[in-house]
């Protein structure tokens, strides 16, 4: 039922920033784990980071460090804040809501997601 748009991808350079948004359709976002997800060309999808509705965080290993993801409850809003950029990070980025922060499940459909691309 939940539906999410992300944004704010984009060309960067190897030790640059971007910070991704996703914004979900449904009121009911707060009771909500979200993550945030990658997908390389080639490579199945993999969680990056988690927020469960609490606010608690986890991440990746590869990330760790350089990636945090936060939300605004108030405006149904997931970010992903990612510095230090490198070339493997490059992938298309999707938000989704889980029933809580195993991400087995996954409440809403996949949107279009958001390119980031890490190069020189």
């Amino acid at each position: 039922q939940v539906q999410f748009v992300e944004s704010g991808g984009g060309l960067v350079q190897p030790g640059g920033s971007l910070r991704l948004s996703c914004a979900a359709s449904r009121s009911t976002f707060s009771i909500y784990a979200m993550g945030w997800y990658r997908q390389a060309p080639g490579k199945q999808r993999e969680l990056v980071a988690g927020i469960s509705s609490s606010g608690s965080t986890n991440y990746a290993d590869s990330v760790k460090g350089r990636f945090t993801i936060s939300r605004d409850n108030a405006v149904n809003t997931l970010y992903l804040q990612m510095n230090s950029l490198k070339p493997e990070d490059t992938a298309v980025y999707y938000c989704n809501a889980a029933p809580d922060d195993s991400f087995l499940y996954f409440v809403g459909s996949w949107g279009q997601g958001t390119q980031v691309t890490v190069s020189s």
